[in-house]
């Protein structure tokens, strides 16, 4: 069936697959004004179809799976989600004929509910307490029955792929090669690792900075604290320059700050690596360095506007 889409070229429109990928970089602003030589810009990944970065990392894992014939007629496409994966699995299910199976967390925002529902996606709901680490065990388990393809996001290679064939690819085009600082946050690690990989190859002076929560108990949907999470197979910290940890209530704070000084409505894992790529102008710009700092806001508020902080 992909076959056949992408050979569709002479109709008018483009496919599903066709819009995943090329984001434009938005500029920030008002955040750094203050500082002198300093450039943040940030990868507006809301603009992929099913509204987060993770569109293509599923859409590697997807195509990687029909190509191979791991999933085929009669299997259903399984997987551990906190919501946006599993978004993008549904959406690619839903236009691609394939069904769709996913473990999650009780606790994710009723938006991500009410999206995975529209698209027809079955859900087997996890304890919120375990958080992601409780849906990837239980995909373990239902991964034995030979129904279920298991995707796997989390050991996957396709997953950081998809970043180094495409996100890496077209930061270096968008910036012209003048980024000096790359900064993203830690989930399945696959949007860090697949970027950071590439631009090293590339160019080894660009620094590469992780950023994760800074405890086990905190409120960054999508991001794991990788001491005291199950660690994907995928990770590899030795390709992070440094790791920052910021906390949940810096990123709910400016969440709320890109919102009313820069026009962007973006969700808290994009908030918080925006909270790293400040610490890291700010730092610049004490040295009197010039830098261009690029980072990933993986998703829009849009899933995340029934969340309380935005109240307070």
């Amino acid at each position: 069936m992909i076959t056949e889409i992408q050979r569709n070229t002479d109709l008018p429109g483009t496919t599903l697959l066709d819009r995943i990928g090329n984001t434009p970089l938005a500029r920030i602003e008002r955040l750094i004004a203050h500082l002198p030589g300093i450039r943040l810009l940030a990868k507006a990944e809301w603009i992929n179809p099913g509204g987060s970065v993770k569109d293509r990392a599923a859409a590697s894992i997807v195509l990687k799976a029909l190509q191979e014939e791991q999933l085929c007629p009669g299997r259903r496409l399984l997987d551990a989600t906190s919501g946006n994966t599993g978004i993008a699995y549904a959406m690619l299910g839903a236009a691609l004929a394939f069904p769709v199976t996913l473990c999650m967390p009780s606790n994710v925002s009723p938006e991500r509910k009410r999206i995975l529902q529209a698209y027809g996606a079955e859900i087997v709901w996890t304890d919120p307490a375990e958080g992601s680490d409780g849906a990837i065990r239980k995909a373990r388990e239902l991964a034995a029955d030979p129904q279920y393809f298991y995707a796997d996001q989390y050991s996957n290679p396709a997953n950081w792929r998809a970043h180094y064939c495409g996100t890496a690819r077209e930061i270096l085009e968008q910036t012209q090669g003048q980024i000096t600082h790359f900064v993203a946050g830690l989930g399945t690690s696959g949007t860090f690792m697949g970027t950071a990989r590439r631009l090293k190859e590339v160019n080894p002076r660009i620094e590469c900075v992780s950023m994760q929560p800074d405890s086990a108990f905190h409120g960054l949907e999508g991001l794991k604290h990788m001491a005291t999470a199950i660690v994907p197979a995928i990770y590899d910290p030795s390709l992070a320059d440094r790791n920052i940890e910021v906390e949940t209530e810096a990123a709910y704070a400016m969440a709320k700050r890109l919102a009313r000084t820069e026009g962007l409505l973006v969700g808290v894992s994009g908030a918080a690596a925006v909270v790293a790529a400040l610490r890291i102008a700010e730092e610049q710009a004490a040295l009197s360095q010039e830098a261009t700092i690029v980072t990933i806001l993986p998703d829009a508020a849009d899933k995340y506007l029934s969340e309380r902080f935005w109240e307070e």
